[in-house]
């Protein structure tokens, strides 16, 4: 008897190569879009890092290797959000730029959704300043 395997999250977005996509793509807006400008001011001038750990977190949290906690230990999200000051603002400026960018993947709109919905969860946990 063949058991069918259900594909990983992360093997469903294509590797490394999907997420990366998926990462500059999101940086790309964010730096482009004027929507964008308060959570944009949150980043350092270059995106480098931000890209990187992003991608390295993403690549761990959708099942594909832990690159991120190798480098920096367990993300403690939140924690290490603390410093910046994340309102409704900010949070929906983020998932904006981010539902552009997966609007910009080839992936399927159940995926793309499912994703959303994850990025929202996350996102609103992160704010940590008034409205």
């Amino acid at each position: 008897m063949t058991e069918t395997r259900t594909p990983s999250l992360f093997e469903t977005l294509g590797g490394e190569p999907g997420i990366r996509r998926l990462v500059d793509d999101f940086y790309d807006v964010m730096d482009d879009a004027a929507f964008a400008d308060g959570v944009r001011a949150l980043h350092p001038p270059a995106l480098d890092g931000s890209r990187d750990k992003f991608f390295w977190f993403l690549c761990g949290w959708s099942g594909g290797p832990n690159h991120y906690i190798e480098r920096f230990g367990h993300p403690r999200l939140r924690a290490r959000h603390l410093p910046y000051p994340i309102a409704t603002a900010e949070r929906d400026q983020w998932l904006a730029c981010m539902q552009q960018a997966l609007a910009r993947q080839p992936w399927p709109e159940a995926v793309k959704e499912s994703l959303l919905r994850s990025f929202f969860e996350t996102a609103d946990w992160m704010r940590n300043r008034p409205d």
